[in-house]
């Protein structure tokens, strides 16, 4: 399903899942103006489409005793195919590591690592990181405090508009 095949009430069921997805389906389509069984149908074909990923539940980093964040830059030696692919299979097992993105400019890699302290990052480091065949460098960045943080997209809930000048054909 592309960014096009959502319509209002899509983008309006997309906007209320992202921040209460725990709504009853009832809920929710008095929510975005519909009768439950158009909803329904509507959210199954949002899942099966993969607009929506799946559901989670967010879970305070300090309260699970993980309260360093720490930002990796990551260089490899050679960007060809293979090097790529066994750095991608080596850090999606590492569970510490919440996000990682395959970047522009300096660093290859851009990671998002948790760790309950200094100690288990550099064990994460030493162990896991500079163990992966092709890294050539490693730079990392320590989080002070979370600014700002959402996991909700952007998602405007009318109609884009098509055409020239901004009108709808």
């Amino acid at each position: 399903m592309s960014k096009t095949d959502l319509d209002a009430i899509d983008r309006r069921i997309l906007k209320n899942l992202q921040n209460d997805a725990r709504l009853s389906n009832v809920d929710l389509a008095g929510s975005v103006g519909l009768s439950p069984s158009p909803c329904l149908r509507r959210v199954a074909r949002l899942q099966e489409t993969g607009v929506i990923k799946g559901y989670a539940t967010l879970v305070d980093a300090e309260a699970v005793g993980l309260p360093v964040s720490i930002f990796v830059s990551v260089s490899l030696e050679k960007q060809i195919e293979q090097a790529l692919e066994t750095f991608e299979a080596e850090i999606t097992a590492r569970p510490e590591v919440m996000e990682c993105y395959l970047m522009t400019g300096d660093a290859d890699y851009l990671l998002r690592v948790v760790t309950s302290d200094l100690a288990a990052y550099e064990r994460f480091l030493l162990d896991h990181l500079t163990r992966i065949p092709g890294v050539a460098s490693i730079k990392s960045s320590f989080a002070l405090k979370q600014v700002a943080y959402r996991t909700a997209l952007p998602i405007e809930t009318k109609e884009p508009s098509k055409g020239a000048g901004g009108t709808k054909s």
